[in-house]
Parts: structure tokens; C-alpha cells; sequence
């Protein structure tokens, strides 16, 4: 282990060291065999230096490792770790596309996140990028993957979508209605958002974090708060948490009843979505009630929580009772079951292969979940799995995730003991460097966010969201799916194209 070499303090559920480039794969490795999942990568510029952070997390008991990689500042390289994790081939691809750092050995070093147009060595992240060189059109085609042989075609869809959505472009390799291979190609609106961060006062940066991904604003809060608050040893009480907790599970709710009824509409049956979408209005107009904003904005920051009323118990049965409807209709109805069942299946082993997190995760029978397994606070959390990994297993997990979180909701209610607010005050601001990490359960899946500090002023975010591990399998799921059955399974993934830049 190298010594002698810094690296943020701070973190009271981490423990961080610094290691060689050339111990880097031997540490991962063992972190690996003993349970841990590669969680998260994010390249730092320290001003003229660059320095690599490798975040690994493990459960029962739980368990935070940073490894710190500090890079020659003339070649910034690091040695892929490709070949013992698929998540961290892609994490370097993108860090050599924002920060120029070579990945040494990676099977396939193509560019991630730049696209054509892009200039050439212009790495946006670094600090000294300056205003962006003048963008090219098509300087540099991306290389999609042919499929040869009698009778293939190409069917390429998007990046402009009917919809009101994020572009995304998709090419499929298609025999008669077959696909044998799928390839997305998504960053087609890269934000910054983790530039935009820099700068900011740490308790300044919640307004931010929560417009990451507009469907997903409580626990993206959440998981800025939560590393705002590990960095800077900020002690909020179970009582809060359990407030923050409320609003993360009124967030799941809202879109897994949004998703019930979109999953049967892309199936042919239009009536019930419009059922799921009325639900969905009303829960809306709770969050409202309950935060002040329909996306539950507002409600989270460091060192607390403010909620203008407790949910309507009453009124969330009702709601819970019309999903179970929705879902018992659309599955006894044998054309959209038979559509739901066998279709887009992606197996236990290639789910855990991939990383995958959440719903989809969660439907091939990986039951992994933040709340039970990072918990901010004693949750009675009911983790739901299903195992068949096809559409039918991702609605029934949603259906099931829906019932369970109300009861949370529930239980948290009662023990809010009519309470809508807490907060604690914060200490004071350290001026060495900090580092802090957040872990939330969102309702996609879970949300990783590590932040460093300096004199209370953000100097880097990290952002992970589930759909950076999800992505991957949706293609491998749509191997000998046909090709009208690819919203069907696009949207039993419903991954974000938004969440942090994708």
C-alpha cells in the first residue's frame, strides 16, 4: 500500500486509502471476493493532478471502501479493471472520455459518452478545458457492430423519439421479426450536471441534485443530503430519517402505479392506463399536499426535512386499493399476460454479471436493496423479488412494491407521532478537503452520490443512478425478443435517459 499521498478525510462509513496503479486490480479483486460491488468511479482534478476514486460497497455487515489512485499528471493511466467487473470497464470509458485518462488494457476502449462531434482531446471535466473548441459534424463516425448473414437487416430507431423523452438512438439486428442484437447509443444531451455542482455551497447543491432525474427528486435528495452529511460528520436523528424515508416511498408509489398502467397500455389494453394515470394524478396532488411540489421537491436537504402534513392514510389505500385493480384486470386478461410472460428475459446470472439494481434486478431474482442493505435508519422494509426475469416478473415486482411501500408509509406515519419537521444544526465548515457518500434505495433502483468538500463549497459530485448499471442489459434481455415487443420490454425497464447525463 503506498503511503505518504493524501486523500479526503472525512466519512464517517467509509474507509478510504490510497493504493499504486499497479496494486489497484490486486485490492479490487479481494474486495470483490469478499462481497463487495463496485458501486461507483469518479476521477477527481486536484488542480495539475489527477486522482481516481474507486468506490466498493458490501452488506451484512455494511461496508464502504474508497480506493485512491493518484495518476502521473503527463499520462494519466490506469489499469483496466474490465476483466473483473463489467460495471468498471464502462466507468473508465467514461472517465477517458470527460477526463482523458487511458484505461491501460481495456478490451474495448471506444468512446462512451463523446460523440462525433466532439473536438478531439478536449476533455470537459479537467480543469483547465477552457470554452469548448469549435464541434465538428460527423468527424468521427461511431463504429456500430455489423451483423452479417442471410436475411439481416437493420431497423435503426431515434435518437428523436415520438414521445416527449430524452433522444436515444437505437439500432437493431433483425432477422424477419427476430432480434439478434440491439445496441443503444444514448448521451446525445450530456448537461454537465457534475460540473454545474462545483462551486457551490454544500447546502446549496439539494436544488441540483433533486433536478437530476425529474421523476426521481426525493431520492436523489436524499442521496446528496446523506453525502453532504457523512463528509461533514452532520448528525440528523432517526426521526428525520424516517420523514425522508416517507417521501422516497410516496416517490415509488407514484411511478410504479404510472408504470402498472403504461406496461398494460403498451400491450393493448389503453383503458387500464388510463385508470393508473387518474391514480397517479392523486398522488400527485398528495405529494403536493405533503411537500408543496408534485415531484416532492423541497421537502429534503442537509441536516433535516420539512413536510407541510403527514399523507392522507385514507385517501393512499384508496389509491393502493385501485393499482391492485389495475394489475388483477391486466393480468387476467390472457392477451396481455401471454405478452407479459417468457418475453425480454434476462437471467439471474446475467443480472448480477451486469450489476444490475432494483426492479430489474430485483425481477430476475437479485434481491439486493439499499434500504436493508446501506439503511439510514431502522426501516421494516419488505424486500420483493421475483424470479422469472421477464416482463411479467418486473410488473409483479412493481404491483408488489406498490402494496409493500404503502405499508411502509404507513408505519412511518405512526411513528412521525404527528410530526412534519426536523433539523440539526450543521458544524462548522472544514477547511481540508472532505469526502462523504450517500446510498438510497430510489424506485428504479439504488442511487449512489459522493461528494467532496472545502470550506463548506462542493469541489466534485459524483452521481450514479440505477439506469448507468440497467442499461447495459436491456440489450441482452431483447436477444430473440421480436421486434413489436421492444417497447413492451423497454418499458418493463423504464430506465432514465436523464438521470445524470445519459
Amino acid at each position: 500500500m503506498t503511503t505518504g499521498r493524501c486523500h479526503p478525510r472525512g466519512g464517517s462509513r467509509r474507509a478510504a486509502r490510497v493504493v499504486a496503479a499497479d496494486e489497484l486490480a490486486g485490492q479490487s479483486r479481494a474486495l470483490l471476493d469478499e462481497g463487495h460491488r463496485l458501486a461507483l468511479v469518479a476521477c477527481h482534478d486536484d488542480g495539475g493532478a489527477l486522482r481516481c476514486v474507486y468506490l466498493f460497497l458490501a452488506a451484512a455487515p455494511e461496508r464502504r471502501v474508497e480506493l485512491h489512485v493518484h495518476l502521473d499528471p503527463v499520462r494519466p493511466e490506469v489499469p483496466t479493471l474490465a476483466g473483473l467487473s463489467f460495471p468498471a470497464g464502462r466507468f473508465e470509458r467514461e472517465m477517458h472520455d470527460l477526463f482523458g485518462v487511458v484505461p491501460v488494457g481495456h478490451p474495448l476502449p471506444r468512446r462512451l459518452v463523446r460523440h462525433p462531434n466532439w473536438p478531439a482531446g478536449w476533455y470537459p471535466m479537467r480543469r483547465d478545458a477552457g470554452d469548448p473548441p469549435p464541434f465538428a459534424l460527423d468527424s468521427e463516425p461511431y463504429p456500430f457492430l455489423e451483423v452479417e448473414g442471410t436475411g439481416v437487416y437493420e431497423i435503426p430507431v431515434g435518437p428523436i423519439h415520438a414521445g416527449i423523452i430524452e433522444p436515444g438512438h437505437f439500432r437493431f439486428s433483425v432477422v424477419g421479426e427476430t432480434i439478434l442484437k440491439l445496441k443503444a447509443r444514448l448521451w446525445f444531451v450530456h448537461r454537465g450536471v457534475e460540473r454545474c455542482f462545483e462551486g457551490r455551497h454544500a447546502e446549496d447543491g439539494v436544488e441540483l441534485a433533486e433536478r437530476i432525474s425529474g421523476d426521481t427528486a426525493a431520492a436523489h435528495s436524499l442521496a446528496y443530503a446523506l453525502a453532504v452529511e457523512d463528509a461533514s460528520s452532520w448528525e440528523v436523528g432517526e426521526d428525520a430519517q424516517r420523514l425522508r424515508a416517507l417521501v422516497v416511498e410516496l416517490e415509488r408509489i407514484t411511478n410504479h402505479v404510472a408504470d402498472l398502467g403504461a406496461l398494460a397500455n403498451d400491450a393493448g389494453y389503453s383503458v387500464l392506463n388510463g385508470h393508473a394515470l387518474a391514480l397517479r394524478e392523486r398522488m400527485l396532488r398528495m405529494n403536493e399536499q405533503v411537500t408543496g411540489h408534485r415531484l416532492l421537491r423541497g421537502a429534503i436537504a442537509p441536516g433535516g426535512v420539512r413536510l407541510r402534513a403527514l399523507p392522507d392514510l385514507a385517501e393512499l389505500d384508496t389509491i393502493a386499493a385501485g393499482a391492485a385493480e389495475v394489475a388483477r384486470n391486466a393480468l387476467r386478461n390472457t392477451t396481455v399476460r401471454d405478452r407479459f410472460t417468457g418475453t425480454a428475459v434476462l437471467s439471474a446470472d446475467d443480472a448480477a454479471a451486469l450489476g444490475c439494481l432494483g426492479v430489474v434486478a430485483r425481477a430476475s431474482g437479485v434481491p439486493g436493496d439499499a434500504r436493508v442493505e446501506h439503511p439510514m435508519c431502522e426501516l421494516p422494509v419488505a424486500t420483493v423479488v421475483h424470479t422469472e426475469g421477464d416482463v411479467l416478473s418486473r410488473f409483479l415486482v412493481r404491483r408488489d412494491e406498490v402494496a409493500a411501500s404503502v405499508e411502509l408509509v404507513r408505519e412511518l406515519c405512526a411513528r412521525a407521532r404527528g410530526r412534519t419537521a426536523h433539523t440539526a444544526d450543521p458544524p462548522g465548515d472544514a477547511a481540508t478537503p472532505v469526502g462523504g457518500t450517500g446510498v438510497v434505495e430510489g424506485w428504479r433502483g439504488t442511487i449512489v452520490h459522493r461528494v467532496e468538500l472545502a470550506d463548506g463549497r462542493l469541489t466534485r459530485v459524483k452521481v450514479v443512478d440505477p439506469s448507468w448499471f440497467n442499461w447495459p442489459a436491456l440489450p441482452v434481455a431483447l436477444a430473440n425478443t421480436i421486434v413489436p415487443d421492444f417497447p413492451l420490454a423497454n418499458k418493463s425497464f423504464n430506465l432514465s435517459y436523464a438521470g445524470n447525463d445519459l
